[in-house]
């Protein structure tokens, strides 16, 4: 992964943060894992997970708390989650991942993204195998951490990378050993300020600047629209 990851990462990050409606996408994210596995935080570790993000884009404990009990009234909606896949201008690949309360309308939203942009969408699972999904667990480095030591103490949990940038530390695994890789740094008393489930390329694609406008266009678009939560490329 190494400093192409890291880029990969922050660009997300980029068009992640200037999203206008980023607390109701991580409200949906709580009120899902809540729906899901329940509303104590303790015995749900999706619901953790979500409320550990949301905090750490400094969502307000009113809207958090808010998000959960959403999910506890009887009138809730009932969101399910659904992935699509597609190619974009000039040949980029996409997977999109989405919560929604109407697949129908989402379905339709996501290929007229596409289809406006000159791309189109592909069967469901085409491009799963072009992709890696990854747990990548986001901390700060503690005073005094020996990072070869912490390396070393979490390989039985899963631990396939880890990368310490400035103060900042990210550890990688295989997707499957998401929960093992958490409850080991809970064990190791670090508190992990991010944790998400990424789908890294296999194989990235360098694109002129002129090429990646287009992208990009497409791409503001997508991560626009209200049902859509995470958009994973193979750009370079």
């Amino acid at each position: 992964m190494g400093r192409a990851f890291e880029y990969r990462r922050a660009s997300k990050e980029k068009r992640w943060d200037k999203m206008s409606k980023l607390f109701p996408k991580l409200a949906k994210s709580i009120t899902v894992a809540a729906k899901e596995g329940g509303t104590d935080p303790d015995m749900n570790g999706k619901l953790r997970t979500a409320i550990q993000n949301a905090k750490a884009q400094n969502m307000p404990k009113d809207n958090i708390e808010a998000a959960i009990k959403r999910a506890a009234g009887k009138d809730a909606d009932e969101y399910v989650e659904v992935n699509y896949e597609g190619k974009g201008p000039h040949g980029v690949l996409v997977i999109v991942e989405c919560a929604t309360d109407n697949p129908t309308r989402t379905v339709a939203n996501v290929k007229s993204y596409f289809n406006r942009a000159g791309g189109s969408m592909v069967p469901t699972g085409s491009l799963e195998y072009m992709f890696s999904r990854k747990a990548v667990f986001e901390f700060e480095k503690p005073e005094g951490l020996d990072i070869e030591e912490l390396e070393l103490s979490l390989i039985d949990a899963g631990l396939e990378e880890i990368e310490l940038n400035d103060d900042m530390v990210y550890a990688y695994a295989d997707y499957t050993n998401f929960g093992s890789l958490s409850q080991a740094l809970e064990d190791q008393q670090i508190e992990v300020t991010k944790a998400t489930l990424q789908r890294i390329p296999n194989t990235s694609v360098e694109f002129s600047e002129e090429e990646l406008e287009d992208i990009e266009k497409m791409l503001d678009k997508i991560e626009d629209d209200d049902d859509i939560q995470a958009v994973y490329t193979n750009i370079a």
